[in-house]
């Protein structure tokens, strides 16, 4: 699939024409001119600003708002190229009903490309979460003509973007090609100033390649094993890299779904870009998947406090780089400032600038949607809103992740009862061979602020509708299960308890209680009347689960189960020690949150002491002299009380950190 020269859209404001010819002729020695890379990226199908889980307008999020940051951006750098980072397919009930309840036909354009089409985008890059829902329909949306196993090699061209789709790094099994184009090269008009003062027309070859996370191979393993294969970012960028610079391109733009990380670079290195840019021949770079704004100047997270990387400039290794965060919240705005050399156009770095610019403005308040995208996809936004209404059962108390990281596990017991029935039935039917094995389930908070205050999962009492499934369990995961012992549960659960810092029980300063750098989704946690535990935070990591017991005895070592989980987290996502692929027993057929839903249909009624009261966990008591504090969503505490949970207090009604957030703490010598 590697084209022999370039590739090259066709958008009214560019230069048609696909000849990459030396431009020395064209173009003055000394000319200068300013290109803008604009990023989207993780939009995760939330086109409009609105909560599908919640059915109510949500300001901060959707591509509508950041489609009003784009047109001013447009506005201020005439020359720029708009690129999205990927996960763009996957993460609303928007993208589950296009997919999975009423798939979209051949001749339809997803809603998502729909409003990307709309605003022009000129190159995307893929994600790990575009092979959620499989190849066919990937393969379908993108208008591809994927030559893997599972694809009808007679599969018609379908509807899609009206732009090129980038990915250097997966490949087809059958034919060692990767799966999409590897890279493009944009030939673009720009406006720019010769070394006399004077306007002038100039032409510029912009190479675009992609990079996806390698560990989607795990991820995804039900949809991709056998199918496609991975290569490293860093040795992939180091092949590709030199042919498009033999081809003519400029300039080259990476597109790196994944974050940064210093650790030692290896082939399967979900977030490899710190090393990535240490790759001669690169001079930006694109990337996402951590959902974060890059720059950030006051950002404590350590990957940006690496050597080499300036977290206020946005610049790795001297490459300047920006992650636009999540869910449209921000444009990522690379302000390039180019001299053209006689030969071709280079980067000034001294005055290239770096942005991840916000929907939110400094009082507080949104920028407006642009009434260019609702308009699009009014029809699909409605009978998405129809869908998710559909009430599947009632409950009698409130199942929230506001204080699910401190132990409140109301919207976290559901699950693990789904997850467990129905492995222990599917075991009677299909798996004799383990009818002796007790069954337990992990779960975890998938929504814990991490976004701001709107990102919690919260379902009022009353009806149960599919809507709040959709919300007790995020994502379109398999339930799988995995076998293990005893030893091996607590090393999933000591892995589980990093996402809480290390606390010095002499220090008198305010310590934080989270380690945000390890994310709420990753917090499996137990809710068995059979299993109790204590997590004591003031221990080192990986010696902090303590009093480990099943049935009111020490857990021996050697005490088999069957463990329910989902796909991502069976096959290695997370990093989990063990869980690799090699311990699944059962790989479901049904999605985690159909099983979820099935429960609920047939459970009906839901309760607080049946469905949401039963805590595995608590905290080791800990008398500490300064105060433990975390975040949540502000005027909750009833909520706390509900969940048990007294030694909970409001410290401030906001703790400053412009998401919205109340500053809490927690005594742990309760």
């Amino acid at each position: 699939m590697r084209p022999n020269h370039c590739a090259c859209l066709l958008l009214p404001v560019l230069l048609s024409g696909c000849a990459l010819a030396p431009q020395g002729s064209l173009t003055p020695s000394g000319a200068e001119a300013t290109l803008a890379l604009l990023e989207t990226t993780d939009l995760h199908a939330n086109v409009l600003s609105y909560d599908y889980y919640k059915l109510q307008a949500d300001p901060a999020i959707g591509l509508e708002r950041t489609a009003t940051l784009i047109r001013q951006a447009r506005a201020e750098y005439p020359n720029n190229l708009l690129l999205d980072n990927g996960d763009a397919l996957q993460g609303t009930a928007l993208a589950d009903y296009q997919a999975l309840v009423k798939p979209a036909a051949c001749g339809d354009t997803l809603a998502i490309y729909k409003a990307m089409n709309a605003l022009g985008v000129d190159g995307a890059g893929v994600g790990n979460h575009e092979f959620n829902y499989g190849l066919p329909y990937l393969n379908q949306v993108t208008a591809s003509h994927f030559d893997v196993d599972g694809v009808p090699p007679d599969a018609p061209r379908c509807a899609g973007p009206n732009f090129p789709i980038v990915l250097a790094n997966i490949y087809s099994a059958r034919t060692h090609q990767p799966l999409f184009a590897p890279y493009r090269i944009l030939t673009r008009q720009i406006s720019a100033t010769g070394a006399d003062g004077k306007p002038l027309k100039a032409s510029i070859n912009i190479g675009i390649i992609g990079f996806a996370p390698p560990g989607v191979l795990s991820w995804d393993k039900q949809w991709l094993a056998g199918k496609v294969y991975a290569e490293g970012v860093r040795e992939t960028a180091q092949k590709y890299i030199p042919r498009m610079r033999a081809e003519g391109a400029d300039l080259v733009v990476a597109i790196s779904h994944g974050g940064l990380d210093g650790a030692p670079y290896t082939a399967e290195m979900e977030n490899a870009n710190y090393h990535l840019a240490q790759v001669p021949g690169i001079d930006a770079m694109l990337i996402g998947h951590e959902h974060l704004p890059f720059p950030d100047a006051a950002s404590q997270r350590a990957a940006f406090n690496l050597p080499g990387v300036d977290k206020a400039k946005g610049t790795v290794f001297g490459v300047p780089t920006v992650m636009a965060n999540l869910w449209g919240k921000n444009l990522g705005v690379i302000g390039l400032h180019l001299k053209y050399d006689g030969a071709r156009w280079v980067v000034d770095k001294s005055r290239t600038t770096v942005e991840a610019r916000s929907t939110r403005r400094q009082d507080g308040s949104y920028v407006a949607a642009d009434s260019l995208i609702a308009p699009l996809v009014a029809a699909e936004h409605a009978a998405t809103i129809s869908y998710v209404k559909t009430p599947v059962g009632t409950s009698d108390f409130r199942m929230t992740s506001y204080f699910a990281d401190v132990g409140d596990i109301s919207a976290i017991q559901l699950v693990n009862q789904a997850q467990t029935a129905y492995v222990q039935d599917y075991v009677k039917a299909n798996l004799p061979q383990y009818a002796a094995l007790p069954v337990l389930s992990m779960a975890s908070p998938f929504k814990t602020g991490a976004a701001g205050v709107a990102d919690y999962t919260d379902v009022k009492p009353g009806a149960v509708a599919l809507n709040n499934a959709a919300d007790l369990y995020l994502y379109p995961n398999a339930l799988h299960a995995v076998k293990l012992d005893g030893a091996g549960l607590k090393a999933w659960l000591e892995k589980s308890a990093e996402r809480f810092n290390r606390i010095d029980p002499a220090a008198t300063a305010p310590q934080e209680l989270i380690n945000s750098a390890f994310a709420g989704f990753n917090f499996d946690m137990l809710t068995s009347a059979d299993v109790t535990y204590q997590i004591d935070v003031s221990q080192p990591v990986g010696q902090r689960i303590v009093a480990l017991h099943y049935k009111g005895a020490p857990l021996s070592p050697s005490q088999e189960f069957l463990v329910a989980t989902n796909s991502y987290r069976a096959a290695g996502g997370g990093a989990f020690p063990g869980l690799d692929g090699s311990r699944t027993v059962i790989a479901a057929p049904d999605s985690s949150r159909d099983v979820l839903i099935a429960y609920i249909q047939k459970t009906r009624q839901l309760t607080r002491a049946r469905n949401g009261a039963t805590r595995s966990w608590r905290f080791a008591p800990v008398a500490t002299k300064g105060a433990v504090v975390f975040h949540s969503a502000p005027g909750l505490l009833d909520l706390a009380r509900e969940a048990g949970l007294a030694g909970v207090s409001q410290l401030r009604q906001d703790d400053g950190g412009g998401k919205g957030h109340a500053l809490y703490s927690i005594d742990l010598s309760k």
